[in-house]
C-alpha cells in the first residue's frame, strides 16, 4: 500500500524508485535544456509560470538569460496576462516555447478562446495548447479532443496538452493511453504520494512531455509575518515554515527527477528569478533534503496534495479539493484577489457554504487533513 513520501526517503533521495539526475555544479552552463517528451522541443528545465507576473521586464530578463518556456492561460488576470506576455516576448517568438490554455466544456468555446489568445499574444500560433483544469478522464471529452485536432490542422497550435491539479497518477495513465496528447501539466512537489512519481516515469517513457507545476507545495514556505494563515498560532507556524532556502530546495527536488522536462514557477520579481535559476545549476544536497524534511510535517497538515480522493464524495456537491486550492492561493501565494476570484468561479453549490451548518463531514482526507474547519474557514475568508 502506498504511503506519503517519508522523511527517510526524502533524506535518502529515494522517490519511489525512479532515477534521478546527477546534477553538475557551477562549472556547467547556467541554463539546462531538456527534450519535451516526443515533441522534439528543447525547453529550459526552469520554465516561467506567468500567472502571477505583473512586471513584463521580469519576463524579458528571463528570456535574455535563456529561459525559453513560458506558460500563460486565457483566464489569468482576467485575460490581461496573455497581452502582457505577448508584449514582453515580442520579437522573440521563434526563440521561445509558448504555452497557453483554454477552459470550458464545448468545442466552440475553447476554439473561440484560442482565437482570443492568439490575438492577445500577438502570434498566429502557440507551441502547446492545453485543455485547462481537466481533472478527471471524463473531462477530457471527445469534443475537446476534436477541438485540439481542428486547431492543429489549422496551424494554430503545434502540440496538444492537458493540465490538471488533481488525480495526477490516474490522469497521466489516461493521457498516455489516449495517445494523442503530447504534453501533460501536472502538480508535482516533494509532498506528493509516491505513485505520482511512478506515473510520471511511466508517462515520460511513453513519450508524454512532463511539465511540473505547484513545485513549491503551495508556496507556504514563502509566507511572511502578518500573513493571514489558517491555524491557531499563525506566528508560530510562520516561524516553522519560513526557513531560508526552503523554496530553492523544493525546486531542486523536482528538477532532479530526469522524467520532468520542465518545471514552471510563478516568478514575480528579479530576485526570485535569480534564486530560482540556481536550481538548474546546483545539485540537490543532503542539506536540502533535511530542510524539506523539517517542514514536511507542517505542510502535510495544511497542504492538499491533489490526490483526488475526496472528489465527488460530499453529498451536497462541495468541490473539496478546489476549495483547498483556493486556500493555497490565499495562504501560500499571498494572492487574495486570485483566491477569491477562483473561489467565486465555483458554482454556489460547489462552494463550502453548506459546510457552515453541516453536523458531520462525510469526506475523509487521505493524508489526514481536518477538512471541515478548513472548508468553513475558506468560505468565511473568500465568499
Amino acid at each position: 500500500m502506498s504511503t506519503l513520501l517519508s522523511r527517510r526517503q526524502l533524506l535518502a533521495g529515494a522517490g519511489a524508485g525512479v532515477s534521478f539526475l546527477s546534477r553538475g555544479r557551477a562549472a556547467e552552463p547556467v541554463i539546462e535544456y531538456r527534450e519535451l517528451g516526443r515533441t522534439g522541443l528543447k525547453v529550459s528545465s526552469l520554465g516561467f509560470g506567468c500567472m502571477l507576473a505583473s512586471d513584463p521586464t521580469v519576463i524579458e530578463r528571463a528570456a535574455d538569460l535563456g529561459i525559453n518556456y513560458f506558460d500563460t492561460a486565457r483566464l489569468y488576470q482576467g485575460g490581461n496576462n496573455e497581452r502582457m506576455v505577448g508584449a514582453a516576448l515580442k520579437g522573440r517568438r521563434d526563440k521561445v516555447v509558448l504555452a497557453t490554455k483554454a477552459a470550458g466544456g464545448s468545442k466552440d468555446k475553447v476554439l473561440e478562446q484560442l482565437d482570443t489568445s492568439l490575438r492577445e499574444l500577438g502570434t498566429d500560433y502557440v507551441d502547446i495548447w492545453f485543455l485547462h483544469m481537466r481533472n478527471t478522464p471524463e473531462e477530457v471529452t471527445p469534443e475537446l479532443l476534436e477541438a485540439q485536432e481542428i486547431a492543429k490542422k489549422a496551424g494554430k497550435i503545434r502540440f496538444r496538452g492537458v493540465s490538471f491539479h488533481f488525480n495526477m497518477d490516474r490522469m497521466l495513465d489516461h493521457l498516455t493511453k489516449l495517445g494523442v496528447i503530447d504534453v501533460a501539466l501536472v502538480s508535482y512537489n516533494f509532498t506528493v504520494w509516491p505513485e505520482v512519481t511512478q506515473a510520471i516515469e511511466r508517462a515520460r517513457k511513453a513519450g508524454l512531455g512532463i511539465v511540473a507545476m505547484k513545485t513549491m507545495a503551495g508556496g507556504l514556505a514563502r509566507i511572511q509575518k502578518g500573513d493571514r494563515l489558517y491555524g491557531q498560532n499563525p506566528a508560530e507556524l510562520t516561524e516553522k515554515l519560513k526557513r531560508p532556502g526552503a523554496m530553492l530546495a523544493a525546486l531542486k527536488w523536482v528538477l532532479r527527477n530526469r522524467f520532468v522536462d520542465t518545471a514552471i514557477v510563478g516568478i514575480t520579481d528579479l530576485e526570485q528569478l535569480e534564486e530560482d535559476m540556481r536550481a538548474m545549476r546546483e545539485p540537490f544536497t543532503d542539506a536540502d533534503a533535511k530542510l524539506l524534511a523539517a517542514i514536511l510535517p507542517e505542510l502535510r497538515e495544511r497542504y492538499c496534495s491533489g490526490c483526488g480522493h475526496c472528489g465527488g464524495v460530499c453529498p451536497y456537491g462541495v468541490r473539496v479539493a478546489d476549495v483547498q486550492r483556493c486556500l493555497v492561493y490565499a495562504e501560500g501565494y499571498r494572492n487574495y484577489p486570485l483566491a477569491r476570484t477562483t473561489y467565486l468561479e465555483l458554482g454556489p453549490q460547489e462552494q463550502a457554504r453548506r459546510c457552515l451548518d453541516c453536523a458531520q463531514c462525510r469526506v475523509s482526507c487521505r493524508r489526514g487533513l481536518d477538512l471541515r474547519p478548513r472548508l468553513v474557514y475558506a468560505h468565511q475568508l473568500l465568499a
